[in-house]
């Protein structure tokens, strides 16, 4: 099982939030690309914010006094029937999504696909400390942004 839920905590995602919506539908059609276990019930907190929240958040748990556009954090725990249940949490601020988008020339709802996607997979248990797994979660990336129309965004524009 899979429940999403959105949360706007601010003004900013306020005219964004049917987009967003949509496009985590579409996501979660590419699925199996996102390794997202069936014997594992997830629960998404999708929350929109805005640079000064995120900012206070990655200086409580990042110690990086200053902001980002997504922040995901996971908790796993078992029921009383031994079903794991994965909690998460996903923090993404308009202000950064929509500078970096300017910055790299690209469209604000396809960079934040990019970091939705990015997200489900750290919650799967993909990381990119080192070159190796950077490099296969990249390819997974770039093949489900392939698969909604969305060029590779790792492209030199």
């Amino acid at each position: 099982m899979i429940k999403i839920n959105f949360f706007v905590k601010s003004n900013n995602w306020s005219r964004r939030i049917n987009k967003v919506k949509k496009i985590a539908n579409q996501v979660m059609k590419q699925k199996n690309y996102l390794n997202f276990n069936k014997n594992i019930n997830y629960h998404l907190n999708i929350i929109l914010i805005n640079d000064v929240k995120m900012k206070k958040l990655n200086l409580k748990f990042k110690q990086t006094n200053k902001t980002t556009d997504v922040l995901t954090f996971v908790s796993s725990i078992e029921d009383r029937n031994f079903k794991q249940n994965k909690f998460c949490d996903i923090f993404l601020s308009a202000e950064t999504i929509k500078l970096d988008s300017s910055i790299n020339k690209i469209n604000f709802y396809n960079h934040f696909t990019h970091l939705l996607i990015h997200s489900f997979l750290h919650i799967n248990g993909y990381m990119h400390k080192k070159i190796k797994d950077f490099i296969k979660m990249q390819k997974i990336e770039i093949k489900i942004l392939n698969k909604m129309g969305i060029k590779n965004p790792y492209l030199v524009q």
